[in-house]
């Protein structure tokens, strides 16, 4: 590894740390209040266990998958401190994490034989998809990549605005039809435009609000249909983005829209902002999609690929 390379890789590391303060600060505290004088695991110990890991967002079902597992490793293994506990806990999540087959993201990189390669972008008003787009345009940029964003929120007060603001601060493509056309449209004809230009990536933005669950499978449909239309096999990605600061409402969202479109990747942005950071657990563990991108700070480097094992290591640092 070269001294960039290090030199990178430390700084990301420090980021992601950094990002995941709030949460260690409050899972932690409120465990070591909890182990507090205690020398072993016991029945009123695992129900206040359950409760930090419920508050934290880690979310009921792997709460629960964590403290049944925590519970049948401390009849053979018991636990003496803090310490013995923390590492037992940590190779417990470790372990749930690693069930989710996906595999972790080496780097802002795409399978090069799609060209141009576009992305559909999904979720909900304020959970910072726009700047979320505009973020990873940046890191394919820095990856030689030649960019288009295509505004298809069309609906939105100035969303098509704020798009346009990342594409000129990246140094980007910008394709857009305006205020109040049909988004659809706009992802076709995004989509004429990279192939038209050699451009290599195409993202797609879309409208953030949330329907009802027939107009919103309505709406995504039509858009997909037209991006196949434009090139067939299209999209090649389509991508949630998830709030963490929101906990267990980033669930509820992401069952939404997997029930009204073929999700293949999740963004969980606002990580430092939040104490929620356990949603990234649950998320994980409940949902077969992976996540593939984390916002760790509002810096437009601030966005990195999302490692199981390095977010853990974090979490438990």
């Amino acid at each position: 590894m070269g001294f960039f390379d290090s030199f990178f890789n430390k700084k990301k590391e420090e980021e992601l740390n950094k990002g995941l303060e709030k949460t260690k600060t409050s899972f932690f505290g409120k465990i070591s209040k909890a182990v507090a004088g205690k020398s072993k695991v016991d029945i009123d110990f695992l129900d206040e266990l359950e409760q930090i890991l419920i508050s934290s967002d880690v979310g009921l079902e792997t709460t629960i998958k964590i403290i049944d597992r925590l519970e049948l490793r401390v009849e053979k293994d018991k636990y003496l401190n803090t310490a013995e506990l923390n590492q037992i806990l940590k190779d417990e999540i470790v372990q749930i994490l690693q069930e989710n087959k996906s595999d972790d993201v080496v780097d802002f990189i795409y399978p090069e034989e799609h060209k141009p390669y576009i992305m559909l972008v999904v979720g909900v008003n304020g959970v910072g998809k726009t700047t979320t787009i505009g973020k990873l345009a940046h890191q394919f940029q820095l990856k030689g990549k030649t960019i288009v964003l295509g505004a298809g929120d069309t609906f939105r007060a100035a969303a098509v605005d704020q798009l346009k603001i990342w594409a000129d601060r990246v140094g980007c493509h910008f394709f857009n039809k305006g205020m109040n056309t049909d988004p659809a449209a706009v992802a076709y004809e995004t989509v004429k435009y990279a192939i038209d230009h050699k451009i290599d990536v195409a993202i797609i933005d879309t409208a953030g609000r949330l329907h009802t669950k027939k107009n919103l499978m309505d709406e995504l449909s039509k858009i997909k249909r037209s991006i196949t239309k434009s090139l067939d096999g299209a999209p090649h990605e389509v991508m949630l983005v998830l709030d963490a600061t929101t906990g267990q409402n980033a669930i509820e969202q992401a069952t939404h829209f997997s029930e009204a479109t073929d999700l293949t990747a999740l963004a969980l942005t606002k990580l430092d902002g939040t104490a929620k950071g356990g949603v990234a657990l649950g998320i994980s563990d409940q949902f077969k999609i992976p996540i593939k991108y984390i916002g760790v700070g509002e810096g437009i480097e601030q966005l990195q690929v999302f490692n199981k094992k390095a977010f853990v290591d974090s979490l438990f640092a």
